[in-house]
């Protein structure tokens, strides 16, 4: 990841991006967002990390992140493709707060942030039928498939950040994929960020 430039991957909204750099290595790490050794590599492992998930959105899409934390990856998708809709979903208050303020301090008119559990009925009516969920160390991908393909529409998916033993999920998982409507899973590296992809067929 290293060897990504920020103004390349940001372009001509790299203040915005920085401005929440900054926002997380200051505000995020006093309120316990962000672990303090996590900070000198807040762009690499994080914000760009991140970021080069777009390349795998389509234009314009509607795009659910789940169990949103500080904003990671909705926030920095929404500053790179200024395209997309994000809607944020994030259970805790205080984390609940804080993407609001990150959101009226970035002048973010694409995002949308939602307080409650993916699960829940008054989520699932609020953001269902997008095109893609995201996630970043959320939960187990049983688990994942559960929350995340139940609101995306049929023919579109669900885009996870993972670890490499991610294979091994998939492997333990595979029937909770195809009970939660899932396709063929297929795990991908965009930029040396590890993803998988689950297709929502029915």
């Amino acid at each position: 990841m290293s060897q990504l430039d920020p103004s390349v991957v940001f372009g001509s909204r790299l203040p915005l991006a920085q401005a929440y750099h900054d926002s997380l290595a200051t505000d995020g790490s006093t309120r316990g967002f962000i672990g303090p050794r996590e900070v000198p590599r807040l762009w690499d492992r994080h914000l760009l990390n991140c970021a080069v998930v777009e390349e795998l959105i389509a234009a314009d899409a509607r795009v659910v992140d789940v169990g949103s934390g500080a904003g990671l990856p909705g926030i920095p998708l929404a500053i790179a493709r200024p395209d997309l809709h994000l809607d944020l979903v994030e259970p805790l208050l205080k984390r609940y707060n804080y993407l609001n303020e990150v959101v009226d301090l970035l002048g973010l008119d694409n995002v949308t942030v939602w307080r409650g559990r993916a699960e829940e009925g008054p989520i699932k009516k609020a953001v269902s039928g997008c095109d893609v969920v995201t996630s970043r160390a959320v939960a187990p991908l049983g688990k994942l498939v559960k929350w995340s393909l139940p609101l995306v529409r049929k023919g579109g998916e669900m885009i996870a950040l993972k670890g490499e033993s991610v294979r091994d999920e998939l492997e333990r998982d595979a029937a909770d994929i195809k009970r939660a409507g899932g396709g063929k899973a297929e795990v991908t590296t965009v930029r040396g960020t590890t993803v998988i992809r689950v297709p929502r067929v029915n």
